[in-house]
């Protein structure tokens, strides 16, 4: 099993920020304690969610992967916190509506700018429920409606999953002609003692296009990764049977 992309895939800031950590509050820039519900949460995780091979334990079920290996979504955060490759993002603004189309995992987020309400406590998804609005030039979009524990708040959706309480506020502010200033603050009181927020720049590229990203659920690695590690562990059974 690969254990990751080739080097020539990797990405690296051409012009790159001098900031020791995305988070700006807390002022020491460390993500806050958990709460109890998110500490039990964090240790399920560690002892079930081995997909990676975590321990040295295969997956035993696709179940024991997680969203993004299995292709399906990063969540909000995870779409657009800095990772190794795939960080193209198309920001689209039409009459009542901003899109944002993400590059890895091609998920787009349409919402809406027309002051309507969110969707019922009973309507969530992995990306939740997004309404924006105009503050001067800073565009502000608060989500709401998650599913709970599906992804958390970490690069590419991993980290200690969120709960149902999770709401994001996201802030985009153009500083140049090719800068926004993106923050976000995270409010999950069943996870997180406090609400802490992340700030980095977003920078523009001209010419650049979103790349196809040929990951999608039901491709033929889940079913490879899984009979592979039980091919591993019959011949392991086999082997131990010929030493006895």
């Amino acid at each position: 099993m690969g254990t990751g992309p080739p080097g020539h895939w990797g990405e690296r800031a051409r012009r790159p920020s001098k900031q020791t950590s995305l988070i700006v509050d807390p002022p020491d820039g460390r993500i806050p304690a958990l709460t109890s519900e998110g500490q039990k949460k964090q240790a399920d995780v560690a002892a079930t969610r081995v997909g990676a091979g975590a321990g040295g334990r295969p997956a035993a079920s696709w179940e024991d992967f997680t969203y993004y290996i299995r292709c399906i979504t990063r969540g909000v955060t995870g779409s657009i916190f800095p990772v190794i490759y795939g960080n193209g993002a198309q920001i689209v603004q039409s009459p009542g509506y901003v899109t944002i189309l993400h590059e890895m995992v091609h998920e787009a987020r349409i919402i809406p700018l027309d002051g309507r309400p969110h969707a019922g406590p009973n309507i969530r998804t992995y990306m939740g429920d997004s309404r924006g609005h105009w503050e001067g030039n800073t565009l502000v979009i608060e989500t709401t409606n998650f599913l709970a524990d599906k992804t958390g708040i970490g690069l590419n959706g991993g980290g200690t999953p969120t709960s149902d309480a999770l709401r994001l506020v996201e802030r985009y502010t153009r500083t140049d002609a090719n800068t926004i200033n993106y923050e976000v603050t995270i409010d999950d009181p069943k996870t997180y003692t406090r609400p802490w927020k992340v700030a980095f720049p977003i920078t523009q590229e001209p010419g650049y296009s979103l790349f196809e990203y040929a990951c999608h659920e039901g491709n033929y690695a889940m079913v490879d990764m899984l009979s592979g590690a039980r091919a591993e562990e019959k011949a392991a059974e086999e082997a131990a049977k010929q030493k006895k």
